[in-house]
């Protein structure tokens, strides 16, 4: 079953190295025993400038004597002599593995890494750090053939039973995990993790669902916040189904800006997707692999996953064009590529772990007839991804064994430093309004608003000169731009 919400495109759109610890230790005053990092999932180990680690955290912060599990680290140390400190990166999800995709990502971040050691981890339940599987590669392909836009009161019933086999898959492979991999869980463990590297207030980039964990981080540990910077910003004060709201309206601002771009007019264009993807849902496309065809449910994870990227536009057109044809191959290799399933049949293990987490977090759980008066809302919002959103409200975390947190996260921080906020207007994922909440939840002279008029999935290092020479010289030098400074 695929879900949106939080979710950051750096992980779905790349194949990743997963790496692990190696070698003997490092000399280093952290306690830790750096060593070098190897490969666990078929890609080369990183070079040799990345060192990784375990660090033992409790399993319940309650009990900190109590029992501990292990958290995967990766770092590469700063290349200049005027060391600020620590950088730790969170790449969003939630689930997604920091230690695979640091490597991976540090070019796009060369030059912080002059005044900073770059560092990152995999929060509890994900990868490195006691991952979750909660079900098989053969479960997950046969979970396809469940419409997650059920018509059908047989399709409600093969919906939601799908769903609560997910919760018990995960709870059997998680165990007491289950109940101990809140964001603010994770929050905690950042602020171990801090004290370990020796770094007397927290420097962090939060990306995606990283920007809630910063903003749970700061709440929590107001006076240790350093240089935060939260891009592609989730709304602090959305709940379950206001977060889906905010997709639907993010996916359908994305895909209005692209059938523009291609000389449509967007509502035209729409009810024409629209057509299709009801088409589709009576009957599936052929896509050219033994035993899979391309289902309602899958065609629209197609179309979304190159929304996260301007520079993926052409794909979408490619892959629409073919299934008008009837031919789904282009959107299913793009739903594959979005739901981290290889050529031979695997998939990852991130929507996993997002799953356990976020269900953690969100206590709402609307049931079936409450979705059902939603869905007209929704698809007024989006005509196109409405549907699909609104009954993912339902299903996401249906029959979930263990009792959600809160209805929205706590991230006032009154007495921290400045962070800032980085908003793009054109984030699919993560709409614009979702940074003023943000800053503006933070506190008067703590959230520091940084708009960009730009499209994709985040602002840093997407193109803009502006933002990434605002954002380097805030977390190089500690330059703090107005809040408001918009970058065109």
């Amino acid at each position: 079953m695929a879900h949106f919400v939080r979710w950051t495109a750096l992980a779905a759109a790349s194949a990743l190295l997963a790496a692990g610890c190696g070698g003997g230790p490092s000399d280093d005053k952290s306690g830790l025993s750096w060593g070098r990092c190897k490969a666990t999932s078929g890609g080369p180990a990183p070079s040799s400038d990345w060192q990784c680690a375990t660090l033992k955290v409790p399993l319940d912060w309650s009990k900190p004597d109590g029992e501990t599990i292990g958290l995967g680290l990766i770092r590469a140390k700063a290349r200049g002599g005027d060391r600020v400190g620590s950088l730790l990166f969170n790449f969003g999800g939630p689930g997604a593995s920091g230690v695979s995709m640091m490597p991976s990502y540090a070019p796009a971040v060369s030059s912080l890494r002059e005044r900073y050691d770059l560092v990152s981890w995999d929060p509890r339940g994900v990868g490195a750090s006691e991952g979750v599987r909660c079900r098989g590669d053969r479960e997950m392909q046969a979970a396809e053939s469940v419409d997650l836009t059920p018509d059908t009161p047989a399709e409600e019933k093969a919906y939601l039973e799908d769903a609560t086999d997910f919760g018990k898959g995960c709870q059997k492979d998680a165990g007491e995990l289950m109940s101990h991999v809140s964001t603010a869980d994770s929050a905690r463990d950042m602020d171990r993790i801090r004290e370990v590297l020796g770094d007397k207030r927290m420097n962090y980039f939060g990306i995606s669902y990283g920007t809630e964990l910063g903003g749970t981080y700061a709440h929590l540990f107001p006076r240790k916040v350093g240089r935060m910077t939260l891009d592609a910003v989730v709304d602090p004060g959305a709940d379950t189904v206001g977060h889906a709201e905010n997709q639907a309206l993010g996916f359908q601002r994305a895909l209005n800006d692209y059938l523009e771009s291609t000389g449509q007019d967007p509502q035209k264009g729409s009810r024409k997707i629209a057509a299709l993807l009801r088409r589709i849902d009576a009957r599936p496309l052929p896509a050219g692999v033994p035993g899979r065809k391309l289902t309602q449910s899958l065609a629209v994870t197609g179309i979304i996953q190159p929304l996260y990227s301007k520079d993926s536009w052409p794909t979408l057109t490619s892959a629409l064009d073919a299934a008008e044809r009837g031919d789904g191959s282009e959107l299913l290799t793009l739903a594959d590529r979005y739901n981290e399933r290889d050529l031979s049949g695997r998939y990852g293990t991130t929507s996993h772990s997002q799953r356990v987490i976020s269900c953690l977090d969100d206590r709402q759980r609307p049931t079936v007839a409450e979705t059902k008066r939603l869905l007209p809302r929704f698809e007024k919002i989006s005509p196109v991804f409405g549907t699909f959103l609104g009954w993912d409200t339902a299903g996401w975390c249906h029959d979930w064994p263990v009792p959600g947190q809160h209805d929205t996260p706590e991230v006032s921080a009154p007495g921290a430093a400045p962070v800032l906020v980085v908003g793009n207007t054109g984030d699919p994922a993560t709409p614009y309004e979702g940074a003023r909440r943000m800053a503006d939840e933070l506190g008067k002279g703590v959230g520091v608003l940084l708009t960009w008029r730009g499209e994709g999935h985040g602002a840093y290092g997407s193109g803009s000169d502006c933002v990434d020479s605002t954002v380097n010289a805030y977390l190089l030098d500690g330059s703090v731009p107005k809040d408001g400074k918009v970058c065109s």
